[in-house]
């Protein structure tokens, strides 16, 4: 019952989120100015090494990795479930993202392209360290569950650093995340 309810609260956030962001001027100037504050200066070099180990195009390498492993050790529905969970989770967020059509914030680097709602990077990262945790957190504990927290807030820092999104593309992305996560967990546990 919690995993539901958590699945339809990031539900409720991501379409609040996208009823805002397509039409609430103030919301978005809101938006802006938080961007605004969170990021006083652009610090390059580190934040891109951070944002191309967590490139949606690598996540998909990463998940395809994991997913071998576990093929390897006769896993093979967790394997699909890895596999399937983090591709509809991908293809719901390229979907929103060419749906809303939202622009990059002013100053994003001319390495990122496209549209800015919901983050592609967060998108994968959050829905990997959800794959993670329900994989291996039991056997490795809090310190690996605070590792990938770890690398999942370098993710958050390196995209608004970047200048790539806006706070609620962070937001919207984890949301998106969250939600597909306990979908596909409901379905990983009928099968």
């Amino acid at each position: 019952m919690d995993k539901i309810i958590v699945s339809l609260v990031s539900a409720l956030i991501l379409l609040i989120l996208i009823f805002n962001i397509k039409t609430s001027r103030r919301f978005n100037l809101f938006d802006h100015w938080l961007h605004h504050k969170l990021v006083k200066q652009r610090d390059g070099f580190k934040w891109q090494i951070i944002a191309f180990l967590n490139d949606p195009k690598l996540m998909v390498v990463w998940a395809v990795l994991l997913a071998s492993a576990l093929i390897n050790e006769n896993h093979y529905t967790t394997a699909l479930w890895v596999l399937g969970t983090l591709g509809i989770t991908d293809l719901l967020g390229i979907l929103l993202k060419h749906s809303i059509k939202r622009r990059r914030p002013i100053m994003a680097s001319d390495l990122d392209d496209g549209y800015s709602f919901p983050s592609g990077h967060v998108l994968g990262a959050t829905t990997m360290v959800l794959i993670l945790l329900q994989l291996f957190g039991k056997d490795f504990g809090l310190g690996f569950a605070l590792i990938l927290l770890g690398i999942w807030v370098m993710v958050v820092i390196s995209r608004l650093s970047l200048k790539a999104h806006y706070p609620s593309d962070i937001l919207g992305a984890t949301s998106l995340a969250v939600f597909c996560f306990g979908i596909a967990q409901q379905i990983f546990a009928i099968i």
